[in-house]
C-alpha cells in the first residue's frame, strides 16, 4: 500500500482508489480479501470510520462484498468492471480534453495521430 498524499480528494476517497489500483493491477485478485478498516486505519493513520466509508463506496458499486463474520472480499468481475470504468475516465479527462485543444489549435486528426505515433516508445 501506497501513502495517501492527494490533499485534493477526500481521505475515503483515496483509500477507495487504492483498493480500486491494487484491483486493477492484480496485487488484490478476485475473491481475495481485502484489508480490515482497522488495518487500513491504523496503516494511514486515520479514523477506522474514514476507512470504512472509503471500502463501502466499493461496496455500493458491487466491487467488494462482505463475508458476514469474515471480512470483505473482491467480487467475482471487479477487475473488468473497474478496467471499463477507467477506460471511459481516460476517453473523458483525456482524449476529449485532447481533441478540444487540438481543434482549437488547428490540429488536424493526421497531425494527432502523427504527434502519438512519435510519442509512443517501441
Amino acid at each position: 500500500m501506497s501513502l495517501l498524499i492527494d490533499d485534493n480528494s477526500p481521505i475515503f476517497v483515496q483509500i477507495a482508489e487504492r483498493i480500486e489500483n491494487d484491483i486493477i493491477e492484480g496485487v488484490l485478485p478476485e475473491e481475495t480479501q481485502v484489508p480490515s478498516t482497522n488495518q487500513f486505519a491504523v496503516f494511514y493513520q486515520i479514523n477506522p470510520a474514514t476507512a470504512a466509508k472509503g471500502v463501502n463506496l466499493l461496496v455500493d458499486t458491487g466491487i467488494l462484498y462482505k463475508k458476514r463474520g469474515i471480512g470483505m472480499f473482491v467480487a467475482e468481475g471487479a477487475r473488468a468492471k473497474l478496467m471499463e470504468k477507467r477506460r471511459e475516465q481516460f476517453f473523458e479527462q483525456y482524449i476529449v480534453t485532447m481533441l478540444h485543444e487540438a481543434e482549437k489549435l488547428g490540429i488536424t486528426i493526421e497531425q494527432l495521430t502523427q504527434m502519438i505515433q512519435k510519442g509512443v516508445k517501441v
